[in-house]
């Protein structure tokens, strides 16, 4: 029987004809899954679904996902990225990889990052907060100084005073968010080329059902940025959002809108 399967062009361009219209005729889909991006059951017999081809440089992953959260697309990820996502979606015990440093970094900062739903001009938005637990200072240069936010605004991210605005899209820049959990923020790679990870989570890190419904609606990610020491850590939304409130007061946020990886 037919499943009500969307394959996009650069799908079938990566899993070729044949496998493609084997998908669409029913040979090789599933019945149910759970949608790669939102986690809750789909039914290609129900429903239009969505095919996701994860391609890491010598493997690739193809998932489902509810038409109405992602399209089908080719989500290029790296090898460690692909398995972390095998590992969400199978549920197969496999030995985390390790955890690569930021770019923007050359200290042993680590970036905290954590994920909620913020009200920005009446409407839930997701956002994820970035923060690393020491200052980082720019490659090559040692000393006490704390160059995070001056390292992103170069990178296109801009000054946050309003968080009752989303700040503005930055070019090539995603998330990637695969099985309902996140798994790395990606930036362009320098030379171009498929995206690199900017940050990447030594685990697949859970997101709450009202972040994934949240970006599910949107397709798009706030992120914000802020210093060592400025935001802390927050347990609840509310106080997550009056310590992003007195960041931008200060001027000591910066932040941009990005899409999920891929689309």
């Amino acid at each position: 029987m037919p499943r009500m399967l969307d394959v996009s062009d650069d799908v079938r361009a990566e899993i070729g004809d044949e496998e493609a219209d084997r998908l669409l005729a029913g040979e090789n889909a599933p019945g149910s899954y759970d949608c790669t991006s939102c986690r809750t059951p789909g039914n290609t017999d129900q429903e239009r679904t969505s095919t996701v081809l994860f391609v890491g440089q010598e493997t690739a992953v193809l998932a489902f996902a509810h038409a109405t959260c992602v399209p089908s697309q080719v989500v290029p990820v790296s090898e460690d990225q692909l398995r972390g996502a095998v590992r969400s979606i199978t549920a197969e015990e496999v030995a985390p990889p390790a955890p690569e440093p930021p770019p923007a970094a050359d200290t042993q900062a680590v970036l905290g990052v954590t994920s909620g739903v913020v009200l920005v001009g009446g409407e839930a938005r997701p956002a994820l907060v970035i923060e690393p637990t020491e200052p980082i200072a720019r490659p090559g240069i040692g000393g006490p100084g704390d160059d995070f936010l001056p390292l992103l605004t170069e990178q296109g991210f801009l000054p946050v005073y309003d968080l009752g605005r989303p700040p503005a899209p930055i070019p090539g820049w995603s998330v990637l968010l695969a099985a309902g959990q996140l798994h790395a923020v990606l930036m362009p790679a320098p030379g171009g080329g498929a995206p690199v990870a900017w940050w990447q989570a030594h685990h697949p890190m859970p997101v709450s059902d009202g972040w994934r419904s949240a970006v599910g609606r949107s397709q798009q990610v706030l992120l914000y940025a802020a210093s060592a020491g400025t935001i802390g850590t927050q347990p609840r939304e509310d106080q997550l959002r009056t310590a992003l409130d007195r960041a931008a007061a200060r001027g000591a946020l910066v932040g941009a809108a990005m899409p999920l990886a891929g689309t």
